[in-house]
């Protein structure tokens, strides 16, 4: 049983060229408990929400200039507007990029990998994705604002967290949510407008599907539709489109999240047969913690989070563990963690999952000392072409936590070209022969440390160790 790799790679990114080995493999993932930290040097340094926001306010202003400059160009002249609005895009994507390095970066250097490890999971539990416009810009600051600083809380406060924040209302579209007979609306109808705003069910219907009580669970659509109501007046300052964003009030910051009672569905409403006679913000929070605590949360929290740490068809035992304990506790996440360091089932077979690109990349970064990029390595179209583009999943579910998603043919190639790439910048500083008793530690076999031992040169026995069988696999 190869706990020491299991606890590096299982759980953790991987071993890093300098880590001392790991005696007490479950005592050594606890610590790390205590000593996570939710704003790393290279996530700090990140500029904030604001200057987000500023970006898209200056791309939208600058959308509007061109419209109006438009019409009196010559034929020439407007030819020359795809460049001018991709010129006035390049802030927004260069705070994605800025992003994803400090994520890399971050997760290369920590020395708490489990906790690091748990945010990227529930980071794509809460997807939320980058291929949408007004999300670019936001999808890294989701994760380091609204996930980083609660995965050691409870799962209602990170979950009302990910939802409130402007990447989750921009991406499900809540930014144009009206209440049907919310003050806006009926206002927009008495003055003779046949389609008023209306109501967007995106949001609702993914935090019960994917985000909490998971599918086939027993809400109906009409529980959806209740549900979308309640959440109706939640919106982002300064980045909505519509009639809408005339109602925020004049000292609203661009970016910010916001609940304007006039956009907002009065009235109870009744969601999985429970009346919520809250009013404004209130009832949708109300609602959120009582879905947090929602014993079909908590088996499908525990599914998801067993499956990530034991194989594709999790064991039922752990499954039932998991779900009691985050009953027992409230959906206290610290808890959880350590009732799944204690359980046998992720110990008890030798590493099966298959390493995402991310998981791989990271690990192979971890172990090196030498640079394996050069200054100019754009991370953000390396993930892509490994076929993983950070916070650009495709959909609300998240890129999917299953072998198969991860071990095509096609993919393994990627991986052997960056792997030989790596090798042949880092030439012979690096021995793989003396390096691989490290990252593989007892995962390490004969037939491995042969194979690397008989390369015809350094860089060739570094790109066979970060292509082996059990480099791959956690």
């Amino acid at each position: 049983m190869a706990t020491q790799y299991l606890a590096a790679n299982r759980f953790g990114l991987g071993r890093r060229y300098d880590d001392p080995a790991i005696s007490d493999v479950q005592g050594w993932l606890t610590r790390q408990l205590g000593e996570y930290d939710p704003a790393p040097a290279a996530i700090a340094a990140l500029a904030g929400r604001g200057a987000i926001a500023a970006a898209y306010v200056e791309y939208q202003e600058d959308r509007r200039a061109m419209r109006a400059e438009a019409a009196a160009m010559s034929d020439e002249e407007k030819g020359m507007t795809p460049e001018l609005r991709r010129l006035s895009r390049s802030a927004i994507r260069r705070h994605y990029v800025d992003a994803t390095a400090a994520r890399l970066s971050a997760a290369v250097a920590t020395q708490t990998p489990f906790p690091e490890r748990l945010v990227h999971f529930w980071a794509n539990h809460f997807a939320v994705s980058a291929d949408k416009q007004t999300v670019i810009g936001f999808a890294g600051n989701h994760e380091f604002e609204a996930i980083r600083p609660h995965i050691m809380g409870k799962f209602a406060d990170l979950l009302i967290a990910a939802v409130r924040h402007p990447a989750m209302l921009l991406y499900l579209d809540q930014a144009q949510s009206f209440g049907p007979d919310s003050v806006f609306a009926t206002r927009v109808r008495g003055r003779g407008n046949r389609q008023a705003p209306g109501l967007n069910e995106n949001l609702a219907r993914e935090i019960l599907e994917l985000h909490t009580l998971g599918v086939r669970t027993g809400y109906t659509q009409t529980d959806v539709t209740s549900f979308a109501k309640a959440l109706t007046g939640l919106t982002v300052a300064g980045l909505g489109r519509g009639a809408g964003q005339r109602l925020m009030p004049a000292d609203a910051q661009p970016g910010e999240t916001l609940f304007i009672d006039r956009l907002h569905e009065p009235g109870a409403q009744t969601i999985l047969g429970k009346r919520y006679n809250e009013m404004g913000a209130k009832q949708a929070e109300t609602v959120l913690r009582d879905l947090a605590a929602h014993p079909a949360t908590a088996r499908h929290v525990a599914t998801k989070l067993a499956r990530h740490f034991t194989a594709d068809d999790p064991p039922a035992a752990l499954v039932d563990r998991l779900a009691a304990d985050f009953l027992k506790t409230g959906g206290d996440l610290p808890s959880l963690y350590r009732t799944l360091i204690a359980s046998p089932e992720p110990w008890a077979a030798r590493p099966a999952m298959f390493k995402s690109p991310w998981d791989w990349t990271v690990s192979m970064l971890r172990a090196l000392k030498a640079p394996a990029f050069g200054e100019r390595q754009n991370i953000a179209a390396m993930f892509t072409q490994l076929g993983q583009p950070i916070w650009r999943p495709g959909s609300p579910a998240g890129y999917d936590d299953k072998v198969a998603t991860w071990a095509g043919s096609a993919a393994l190639m990627q991986r052997v070209e960056l792997a030989s790439r790596v090798a042949g910048r880092i030439g012979d500083r690096v021995d793989a022969r003396q390096l691989a008793p490290l990252v593989l530690a007892d995962a390490l076999t004969p037939e491995t440390g042969q194979a690397i031992a008989r390369a015809d040169s350094p860089g060739q026995g570094l790109a066979m160790l970060f292509a082996s069988p059990a480099f791959l696999r956690r």
